[in-house]
Order: structure tokens, then C-alpha cells, then sequence
């Protein structure tokens, strides 16, 4: 029963993990990376589908990708959603190809992202403290209901606490890297 409940926390922590490293892709660090367009959706055929399931992304260099629409007359709807989503984009488009210039980022800008990405690790440790929080509950109601015994219970509370402290290792880390890279000039 304690197995469970603490197999559970660990896979929600790891799931908090993932949405915060999935948060974070979002975030524009002037470099290119093919995942920066990951979230984008076009309109093929009125139904909003992923960017990558409708043409191949990839980086020609370091500040600069490269969008392949399958189809030729996906070339406009596919320029027309990157424009219209939240990176501040504006891709060239040269016969089937388009070409996004990724602008360099200001040091005001970077700060600005900076604070964003603390924000997103400050939330992603809410999350693992909260998953803390309803597994200790679940150690208590079965203290409540007699089928663990108070000793069982603060074990199962100590390595719910030492589980808690490696995922917000994990986010520390995550949050360090990001900074670094939002930093690099």
C-alpha cells in the first residue's frame, strides 16, 4: 500500500518534471532549436495540427531555421502561423522554403526571461510540494483506517520527503542550466 502511493507521487513527480522541461522549450533563447516551434499550430485543412506533423524543421545554423512544408500550398498557412504565434518571429520565405532569423536578445530581454523561467521552476516545485502533500495525506487516512502502524507511517513520510528533495534537485538543476543558457551572448 505505502509501495503505491509513493511509486504514484514519484510518477507524477517526473510528469512535473516533463511540463516544466516542455515549459521551458517555449521560452526563446536566440538560439535555434527545432522544438522552439513545437507548440505552433497551422491550419491544415481547418483542423489545427503541429507545426512538425505538416512540414520538416531543422536548424541551417545557430541563429537560423529552416520550415519545409510538405505541401506546396501549406507554404503561406505555415508562414502565417509563426507569425501569428507568441515568439515574436518573422520567417522569410524563398519558393517552398521558409527561413526564420532567430533576432539576438537583448540583455533587458534576457532578464525578463529569467524571471519567466524562475517563475516556471517556482510553479513545477509547487507541484512536487503538493504531490508531497497528498501522499502524506494518504499515509495518514490509512494510519486513520489501522492499516499501517505510526512507525510505517513516518518511514513512508521520510521517503516521501527525501523523493520530494531529489525532484526539486532535478528542478534546480533544470532552472541553473536554463539561466546559463538564457544568458550566453
Amino acid at each position: 500500500m505505502i509501495d503505491e502511493i509513493i511509486k504514484d507521487a514519484e510518477v507524477r513527480m517526473g510528469k512535473s518534471i516533463d511540463s516544466l522541461h516542455t515549459d521551458l522549450t517555449k521560452i526563446r533563447t536566440g538560439r535555434a532549436h527545432p522544438s522552439l516551434l513545437d507548440h505552433v499550430q497551422v491550419d491544415y485543412y481547418g483542423t489545427g495540427t503541429p507545426i512538425k506533423q505538416v512540414a520538416n524543421v531543422t536548424v541551417e545554423d545557430s541563429r537560423t531555421l529552416v520550415v519545409t512544408p510538405w505541401e506546396k500550398d501549406m507554404v503561406a498557412k505555415v508562414e502565417k502561423a509563426i507569425m501569428g504565434s507568441s515568439l515574436g518571429l518573422n520567417p522569410a520565405t524563398s519558393g517552398t522554403v521558409i527561413r526564420i532569423p532567430m533576432p539576438p536578445l537583448t540583455e533587458e530581454r534576457r532578464k525578463d526571461l529569467v524571471k519567466v523561467v524562475r517563475h516556471e521552476a517556482e510553479q513545477a516545485r509547487v507541484a512536487i510540494r503538493n504531490i508531497r502533500r497528498d501522499a502524506n495525506s494518504d499515509f495518514k487516512d490509512l494510519l486513520k483506517e489501522k492499516e499501517i502502524s505510526e512507525d510505517e507511517e513516518r518511514k513512508a513520510e521520510e521517503n516521501i520527503q527525501k523523493l520530494t528533495d531529489a525532484y526539486v534537485g532535478k528542478i534546480d538543476k533544470v532552472l541553473a542550466d536554463k539561466e546559463a543558457e538564457l544568458m550566453e551572448v
